[in-house]
C-alpha cells in the first residue's frame, strides 16, 4: 500500500475517521522516519495502517470521557477502500475511546449493517437457502446552493452561520420555476465537471447533474453503491466541493435552509436491500415465490417506520433541517410511508385475507396477493411530499438534511429493520410450530402487520393542513422542535432495540443525545451572537446615517418652502418615523435576547438549556429579522451594508 501510494505522489498517510461532529477528520503522518544514526528511512509498517492513536480531547464525546483523558484509537475499516487525496495516502477507519465505545459514525454504522444483514438472511432464507449475505445499498442524491466567493465574503451570517440571518425576498426567485431542470450555467459546469473528474479518481460514480428548483440551487447523485461506501464518499464529496468551488471562485452551501422564502436543500438517501445471489428484495418478479418475499420485506419495512417514527424523525433532526421540514418544497416532521396505488391495494387485500376462507379442495388461497408486476416504477406517480415512499425498488428517504451525515439516519433505520426482522422470523416460526404451513404462517403474521401499521400509509400531500389534522387522529407524532425530537433517544424502547442488536449501548447513545443537544445549543449560541452582532453594528448604524440624511433633506425643504413643508415632506417625515420604529424595535429585541441568553446560559443541565434556548432564545430571531427586512426596503440600496437575495441568488 505504501509503495502504491507513493507511486502516485504520496507522501503522508492518514487514518480518515467520521467523528461526532458531522464532519471528517485526519492527522498526516509522513512516510520518513529515522534510524538511530538519524538516517531518513521510508517506513510504514502493518501497524500503523492497522491502528492508530489520535488526541481525542477535543472531539464530541457526550461524557464518555473527560477532557483530559485524550487517548482514543482508530481502526483500519478494511471495507472501504483506502484513497489518495493530494500528497495523502487516506485509510478508512473507525474512532473510539481508550474503554471501546464509539466517538464517530462509522462504528455504530457497521453493527447496524452487521445486525441488518443477519437478521435479512434468515427471512430471506424462508424463501431462498442459497442466500447467504444481504448487502444494504444506498444512493444519495445531494442538493446545494451555489454562491459568487465575494457576495458570500461580504455576509458574515454565512460566513459565520451558513444560512442568511436577514434579507428580504427578491421580487423574483423560484416563482416561475424557471431555474428547474433549466440550463446549467457554463460558469457553474465548469465547476461540475472538475469536480466529478476528481471524484471519479477516488472512485466516487457521479452519474447525475441538474439545477434545482431555487435559483442557485443544484444537485448532484452517484450510482447506487454499498451502504458503508456510499456513506464515505458522501461525506468526500461535501469536503472536496467546498475546495473546489473555490478555486472557481464559488461557495457551497450545504446548509438545510440558507435563504428564506426558497426551497431549501435536502438529500435524499434512496435506499434498497441485495443479497448476494444478485436480487434486489424490493423489486418484485413475476414468481410467487419472489413476490412473497418482496412483499414481506415490504411490510417488514412499513411497521419498522411506524413503530420507530419518533426514532427515524430524530436522525434527521438538526438545527438547520429544522427549517426545511414542513416548509413548502420538504416533508413534514409527520413520518409517513408512501407505497403507491397498486401496491396500496395489494396491501389492502392483504388486511382482508383473515376474513377469506381457505379453498380445501386445492390448499390455495383464494387471494393472490403475489401477483404483482415485474417493474412497478411506472404503476404509480410519485409522491415528493412524502418523507418515505417506494419508488419503485427501493425506499426514498426525503427527510434527511443536505449536510447531515447519511450514517445517521441509516444507523436508525438499519438497526430497526434488523430488529423487526427478528421479531418477524419468531413470530412466523411460532405459527410453524403450531403446525401451520410456512406459506400460511407468513401471510397470517404478515395480515397482523399490515393492521397493526396502516396509519403511517398516506398517499396524499403530506404538506397539506388536513394531513396535520389527519395525522393527529391516526396517533401519528408530529414534532418540530429540535430538542423535544431528540429526546426520543432516550426512550426505554430506543435503548432497548440498540442494545439488543449490539450496534450501540445505552452509554454511547445517551452520550450521542448529549452532543446532539449541545451542539443545538452552540448553533443557537453562535446565530444568537450573529445576528446581534450585525443588528447593532451594521443596520442600525446605516438606519440611522439614511434617517439623517432624510431629517437633512426636511430641515432645508423646510427652509425653501416654509408654508408648503407637510405636502412637500410628508412622505419623508412617514418614513423617518418608521425608521425610528424599527430601529427601535430592534434595539429592544436584540437586548432582550441578549439578556435572556444570559439568563439560559447559566443552565447547567443540558436537555433543560436546549428547551430554553429554543423557546427562550431562538423564538426572538424571526422578530428581529422582521424588522431588519423592513428596513432593507426602505434604506438606500447603495447604503445597505449587506448584499441582497436579488444578488446572492442569481450567479453572473
Amino acid at each position: 500500500m505504501k509503495s502504491w501510494a507513493i507511486e502516485r505522489g504520496a507522501t503522508h498517510f492518514t487514518h480518515w475517521f467520521q467523528p461526532l461532529t458531522g464532519l471528517t477528520a485526519e492527522k498526516h503522518d509522513s512516510f520518513i522516519d529515522f534510524d538511530s544514526k538519524y538516517r531518513i528511512l521510508e517506513n510504514f509498517d502493518g501497524l500503523k495502517l492497522i491502528q492508530q492513536e489520535p488526541d481525542a480531547s477535543s472531539f464530541p464525546s457526550g461524557g464518555i470521557r473527560s477532557t483530559f483523558e485524550a487517548r482514543g484509537y482508530t481502526a483500519w475499516d478494511t471495507s472501504s477502500p483506502a484513497f489518495i487525496i493530494g500528497d495523502t495516502l487516506c485509510i478508512p477507519t473507525i474512532f473510539v475511546s481508550y474503554t471501546g465505545e464509539a466517538l464517530d459514525y462509522k462504528t455504530p454504522l457497521l453493527k447496524a449493517i452487521k445486525a441488518l444483514d443477519k437478521a435479512a438472511v434468515k427471512v430471506a432464507n424462508m424463501f431462498d437457502k442459497s442466500i447467504k449475505r444481504i448487502f444494504i445499498t444506498l444512493g444519495w442524491e445531494q442538493e446545494f446552493f451555489l454562491i459568487d466567493e465575494a457576495l458570500f465574503l461580504a455576509r458574515p451570517d454565512l460566513v459565520l452561520t451558513g444560512r442568511t440571518l436577514m434579507g428580504h425576498s427578491s421580487a423574483k426567485d423560484q416563482q416561475l420555476n424557471d431555474h428547474y431542470f433549466g440550463a446549467i450555467p457554463e460558469r457553474v459546469k465548469r465547476f461540475l465537471r472538475h469536480l466529478e473528474l476528481e471524484a471519479l479518481k477516488l472512485g466516487i460514480p457521479i452519474k447525475t447533474r441538474h439545477n434545482e428548483v431555487a435559483p442557485s440551487q443544484f444537485e448532484i447523485a452517484p450510482i447506487f453503491e454499498e451502504l458503508n461506501i456510499a456513506v464515505d464518499h458522501n461525506q468526500l464529496i461535501m469536503a472536496m466541493m467546498q475546495e473546489i468551488a473555490k478555486i472557481h471562485r464559488f461557495r457551497v452551501l450545504l446548509h438545510e435552509k440558507p435563504f428564506k422564502g426558497v426551497n431549501g436543500s435536502g438529500k435524499h438517501n434512496n435506499w434498497s436491500l441485495m443479497t448476494d445471489t444478485g436480487i434486489n428484495l424490493l423489486s418484485p418478479c413475476k414468481k410467487h415465490k419472489r413476490n412473497l418475499m418482496f412483499l414481506t420485506f415490504l411490510v417488514n419495512i412499513i411497521k419498522t417506520v411506524y413503530d420507530n417514527q419518533d426514532l427515524i424523525r430524530a436522525s434527521v433532526m438538526s438545527p438547520g433541517n429544522a427549517h426545511r421540514l414542513g416548509s413548502h418544497e420538504a416533508p413534514p416532521a409527520i413520518i409517513s410511508v408512501f407505497v403507491g396505488k397498486y401496491l396500496t391495494n395489494v396491501l389492502n387485500k392483504l388486511e382482508r385475507w383473515d376474513k377469506i376462507k381457505e379453498d380445501t379442495t386445492n390448499h390455495s388461497l383464494q387471494l393472490d396477493i403475489t401477483n404483482i408486476p415485474e417493474i412497478l416504477l411506472d404503476n404509480t406517480d410519485r409522491n415528493r411530499t412524502s418523507p418515505f415512499a417506494f419508488t419503485g425498488n427501493r425506499f426514498e428517504f426525503r427527510a434527511v438534511g443536505s449536510s447531515m451525515n447519511c450514517a445517521s439516519p441509516m444507523i436508525a433505520l438499519n438497526t430497526a429493520l434488523a430488529a423487526q426482522l427478528t421479531q418477524f422470523k419468531e413470530n412466523v416460526d411460532a405459527l410453524i410450530t403450531k403446525g401451520k404451513n410456512k406459506e400460511k404462517a407468513i401471510i397470517e403474521v404478515l395480515n397482523k402487520y399490515i393492521k397493526h401499521s396502516k396509519p403511517i400509509l398516506f398517499e396524499g400531500n403530506n404538506y397539506s393542513e388536513e394531513w396535520k389534522k389527519e395525522a393527529t387522529k391516526r396517533g401519528l407524532t408530529n414534532v418540530t422542535n429540535v430538542p423535544e425530537a431528540l429526546q426520543s433517544y432516550l426512550k426505554p424502547e430506543t435503548i432497548k432495540l440498540f442494545e439488543e442488536t449490539g450496534v450501540l449501548t445505552k452509554k454511547e447513545l445517551t452520550a450521542r443525545y448529549y452532543i446532539l443537544m449541545e451542539n443545538y445549543i452552540l448553533n443557537s449560541q453562535i446565530e444568537a451572537r450573529v445576528l446581534g452582532d450585525l443588528a447593532i453594528n451594521h443596520i442600525i448604524p446605516v438606519a440611522i446615517k439614511y434617517q439623517n440624511y432624510l431629517l437633512d433633506n426636511v430641515m432645508k425643504m423646510k427652509q425653501l418652502f416654509p408654508n408648503e413643508l407637510n405636502e412637500l415632506v410628508g412622505n419623508r417625515i412617514e418614513i423617518i418615523k418608521e425608521i425610528s420604529l424599527r430601529i427601535n424595535n430592534i434595539k429592544q429585541l436584540v437586548n432582550e435576547m441578549v439578556e435572556k441568553r444570559k439568563i439560559v446560559n447559566k443552565i447547567e443541565d443540558i436537555a433543560e438549556k436546549a428547551i430554553k434556548y429554543s423557546s427562550d432564545v431562538v423564538s426572538y430571531f424571526d422578530k428581529i429579522r422582521y424588522n431588519i427586512d423592513k428596513l432593507e426596503l426602505i434604506v438606500d440600496n447603495t447604503m445597505w451594508p449587506l448584499p441582497k437575495y436579488r444578488e446572492l441568488l442569481f450567479l453572473k
